[in-house]
């Protein structure tokens, strides 16, 4: 029953419904308020103005019938709200009767004739009457608020479809009031948001297209780079150690630009899914990166891209080697229908107004220092592989000091 009152076109055509009924209830009582009372006594009175004669009405007698000499006490005594209307006809026609008793004895019949009606009377009385204006004032609005109403409604969708991301939504135009005004302003603005996103949409795909063209094409001077360094012979120790150091890492960057610009692009084909066991990938990467492996779980499988999960541990093992000090520790277990990953380390922390920034491309926390590798986009790679395969990942710090780094996979497709 809530539910259908919060209809705006319920509440409309209720609203009509009560105001009329309302108007009726006060029109009525001021009519009967302002209506005086029927006539009830005569008094005749001569020239001089001494009364010669008195009487009451007659009530439901007979024209032939003997006058009585006065009138009953009850009738006499009855409320002049009493409508004279419910008097029985006599032969001189509608209107009040009177039985004047004469100062000499004699009695004298008057008539007050009433002009004629309408013979239509209230079949029911007024309380009836009211209640049949008000059934007939709700099934004649009804349609008429509906009707208003269910342009609002249609309005109500085509907001909610745009809303939920169908940008090419737009609501029908019609009429020429304030609602017409409405859906004609939300086209012409949806029209012009369309645009602009596709505009927009149009630009970032052609900076990624150049992005990844760029890096692509930068492994070729690097690996004529590469070559002559190898041909070079005899020179320093330290002076090819730093050049092949930084020939690495910008290997590495080109690497992680190409992957950022596959992962933006939702059709790339990234790879085949398939059930990839975390434990032994885990392992592997521990090994390589002399971390600690923590784990009560022989089997921990998830579908999704091998490489890409191998990306995923690698990127979180690498960061916690470069910020972090001491051990680091990988843990897995499992969490209902979510497997999760956690990489821990003994380093300064993470502020907790960060930790959400940390994971946007290219974003180094304040006083990373150029030599301790990275360029932001490692962290970044963690969380769109996350999203991709319907997972999260999140940062908070560890008691004692460090960081935590924590991805959650889901194990049904």
């Amino acid at each position: 029953m809530s539910a259908i009152l919060q209809k705006l076109y319920v509440r409309i055509w209720l609203a009509v419904v009560l105001a009329v009924a309302v108007l009726t209830l006060l029109v009525g009582w001021a009519w009967r308020a302002t209506t005086e009372p029927p006539l009830r006594e005569v008094v005749v009175r001569n020239a001089q103005g001494d009364v010669i004669g008195a009487g009451r009405m007659r009530l439901g007698r007979r024209p032939d019938a003997e006058p009585p000499r006065t009138a009953p006490p009850s009738r006499a005594a009855s409320s002049p709200a009493d409508d004279d209307a419910d008097e029985p006809p006599s032969r001189f026609g509608r209107g009040p009767e009177f039985l004047v008793q004469m100062q000499d004895g004699q009695t004298v019949h008057m008539h007050l004739p009433r002009p004629p009606t309408s013979t239509w009377r209230a079949p029911f009385g007024f309380f009836w009457t009211l209640g049949l204006v008000a059934i007939a004032v709700a099934l004649a609005t009804y349609p008429i608020v509906r009707r208003l109403t269910r342009r609002l409604e249609a309005l109500q969708r085509g907001v909610e479809q745009w809303g939920d991301g169908n940008l090419s939504a737009r609501v029908p135009e019609g009429g020429d009031d304030e609602v017409g005004f409405l859906a004609t302003r939300f086209n012409h603005a949806a029209q012009r948001v369309e645009t602009l996103l596709k505009s927009r949409d149009a630009l970032l795909a052609s900076q990624k297209s150049l992005l990844a063209n760029a890096s692509h094409e930068l492994r070729s001077p690097l690996t004529r780079i590469r070559m002559g360094l190898e041909l070079m012979g005899p020179a320093s120790s330290s002076a090819r150690d730093e050049i092949a150091r930084n020939i690495a890492e910008l290997d590495q960057l080109i690497e992680e630009i190409l992957l950022a610009s596959r992962l933006d692009a939702k059709e790339a084909d990234l790879g085949t899914v398939e059930p990839v066991d975390l434990v032994g990938l885990s392992a592997e990467e521990c090994a390589r990166h002399q971390a600690v492996l923590e784990t009560t779980q022989a089997s921990l499988v998830v579908p999704g891209v091998a490489k890409l999960l191998r990306r995923v541990v690698r990127n979180l093992l690498e960061n916690a080697r470069r910020y972090g000090t001491g051990e680091v520790t990988l843990t897995l277990l499992q969490d209902g229908n979510f497997a999760v990953i956690q990489v821990s380390d003994r380093g300064p922390g993470v502020p907790e107004a960060l930790q959400a920034r940390i994971f946007e491309p290219f974003y180094r926390l304040p006083g990373a220092s150029e030599r301790e590798g990275g360029v932001g986009l490692g962290l970044a790679l963690v969380k769109s592989i996350a999203q991709r395969h319907g997972g999260t990942v999140q940062c908070s710090n560890r008691d004692g000091g460090g960081a935590c780094f924590e991805v959650r996979l889901p194990q049904n497709s």
